[in-house]
């Protein structure tokens, strides 16, 4: 006869049919019975000590690895802590479960203790939501979220899982069979053969590269291509490491904060090859005057991205990888557009010999990506310091930088180099963060000092708001409204408190040394380094301007310099 089973239990043993070995999460009452069937399963539990780190690290656990992230929080508070990781997952296309307690289905409704409608108030950020009602639908549930989760664009799935239901009589229901996900469509011949006839055409072609290649798995077919059509490329901020950074095709980032280069070539080209990218506010600058000249193939898993800011003169929906294997070895004549850009980048690339005897953050995280193994995964925050990793970087692969686009969630670094580093425990995992996110989910370095986690954390301290301060000083008459971080606590005794090793840096002649002695410290280690406040980002596309017009440390925020370079430079 088969041992009494609750619903908790068999959730358990569905999550490990699924192949889940890791979750993160955080105990309360709705959600009890679950932690009471963890006792009893293959299953390991990070104790977060906030949910939303929990959200977060299940986040960075999926970026990194490109497998479904879980976490786990009560009813209530719980679940409303949960929203902003979820949020994030969503518009950044990252697979997750997450799993919620709910009160007993009786008491659904009363506004009982803790009870909140998460199914309702997360409608909008998630792929599908499950509110189970009967313990023999968990199975099934289970299975059918993760099968969302992986399935065509990836995202985050959430199931309301009321007290009663789990602890309700399961003995009779075993796990189903986890459901695989059905791969993305093929492309149709006509429309690769449309896009051939495009690309063939073409004078003045750019590939212009999202971070939807990795969601894809395309990686590698993405660098084919590009390697096999001589063309130029730029990538989007999560598109960075789809080609390596010293790639001889790569002009850079393109955008708000891109490379002058990437966004000369887009904005003078005749077409662009747009893959796994969805035209970005952030990445286009003004719409309208985005790339004037060009036609555009827009290939795409999520076919309602294609034509849905910029029109696609051709449209090329379904699987990225099995299009960009279709359209290898296609090659437009280019060789002397291809050769004015490469002439741009080298004219504008990035120089590390600023004046003075301060860090100069933009060097440093250049020599830290020279010093890291070249695996090493970065887990950045947002603002100033984000902008200056994805300029410095350098980059072997998409899932080597975990970043929050969409959404620009402050707080996201910590949780997500958590959940890289579990996800990845033999890779070096660097967090590169900003004194005003740092405070925002610093309760995790409790969770680091527990697990022992040899993640390297460098935190840039500018004692401000640094990418608000910077709008502040250009487009708002240097109106310093509620920026000021000169409390900040003594961050490296504050890291030393929770037991991690920490330096202090605030000299550049010093940055050589510490750098190798954070990354030689055994397990976790914590580098505090002090940056003028006044450093700002560079270059930069003015709000409502097109990325024709970026402005550089020498210009005022009403001269910006247009980008593109004289008509009659162009190759014809």
């Amino acid at each position: 006869m088969n041992a009494r089973q609750n619903g908790a239990q068999l959730l358990a043993r569905a999550l490990e049919a699924e192949g889940v070995d890791l979750l993160f999460g955080y105990p309360g009452g709705a959600i009890m019975p679950f932690y009471d069937a963890l006792t009893g399963s293959k299953l390991k539990h990070i104790l977060v000590r906030h949910e939303q780190g929990a959200a977060l690290a299940a986040n960075g656990y999926a970026r990194a690895s490109g497998r479904v992230g879980v976490c786990i929080a009560t009813s209530g508070p719980g679940a409303s802590n949960l929203v902003t990781g979820i949020a994030d997952a969503f518009l950044d296309s990252a697979p997750m479960v997450v799993i919620t307690g709910q009160v007993s289905t009786a008491l659904m409704g009363t506004d009982a203790f803790q009870e909140l409608d998460v199914f309702g108030m997360t409608l909008p950020i998630v792929k599908h939501s499950f509110l189970l009602r009967s313990v023999d639908d968990l199975p099934q549930v289970v299975h059918e979220a993760f099968r969302i989760a992986r399935e065509g664009r990836p995202g985050p799935v959430l199931i309301d899982l009321p007290k009663d239901v789990q602890l309700a009589d399961a003995t009779h229901l075993a796990p189903f069979v986890p459901a695989a996900a059905a791969p993305p469509p093929p492309p149709s011949r006509v429309d690769i053969a449309q896009a051939i006839a495009a690309i063939e055409a073409a004078e003045r072609p750019v590939v212009y590269g999202g971070g939807g290649i990795a969601l894809a798995d395309a990686v590698n077919d993405f660098r084919g291509f590009v390697e096999s059509s001589g063309m130029p490329a730029v990538l989007t901020l999560r598109g960075l490491g789809a080609l390596p950074t010293n790639h001889p095709q790569l002009l850079g980032m393109l955008g708000m904060h891109g490379c002058r280069a990437a966004n000369i070539a887009v904005q003078e080209a005749d077409l662009l090859i747009c893959i796994g990218a969805r035209f970005d506010d952030r990445a286009t600058g003004k719409l309208a005057e985005f790339a004037p000249r060009a036609r555009i193939v827009h290939l795409d898993a999520d076919r309602r991205e294609i034509s849905k800011l910029r029109h696609a003169d051709v449209g090329v929906p379904g699987n990225v990888a099995t299009a960009l294997k279709a359209l290898t070895g296609v090659q437009p004549d280019c060789a002397d557009w291809f050769a004015h850009c490469i002439e741009q980048r080298e004219k504008h690339a990035a120089r590390y010999d600023a004046p003075g005897r301060d860090v100069y953050a933009p060097a440093l995280l250049r020599r830290l990506s020279e010093i890291a193994p070249r695996d090493a995964i970065v887990a950045c925050d947002v603002g100033q310091h984000q902008m200056w990793v994805a300029q410095h970087w350098k980059f072997s692969h998409p899932r080597n930088h975990l970043t929050s686009g969409a959404l620009g969630t402050m707080g996201f670094g910590l949780p997500a180099a958590i959940g890289a580093q579990f996800a990845c425990p033999h890779r070096t995992v660097v967090l590169v963060s900003g004194d005003g996110s740092f405070m925002m989910n610093l309760q995790e370095l409790a969770t680091v000092a527990r697990c022992r986690l040899p993640i390297k954390m460098v935190l840039l301290d500018n004692q401000a708001l640094g990418m608000v301060r910077q709008w502040q000083e250009l487009f708002f008459d240097k109106n310093y409204s509620e920026v000021d971080l000169s409390d900040n606590p003594d961050f490296a005794a504050l890291a030393r408190v929770f037991g991690i090793p920490a330096l202090h840096l605030d000299k550049r002649e010093d940055v050589e040394d510490a750098l190798h002695a954070l990354m030689a410290t055994p397990g976790p280690a914590f580098l505090h380094v002090a940056i003028d406040a006044r450093s700002n980002v560079w270059p930069l596309v003015p709000p409502n301007h097109s990325n024709a017009t970026m402005l550089d440390a020498a210009e005022p925020a009403d001269a910006a310099a247009p980008a593109t370079e004289r008509a009659d430079a162009v190759p014809a």
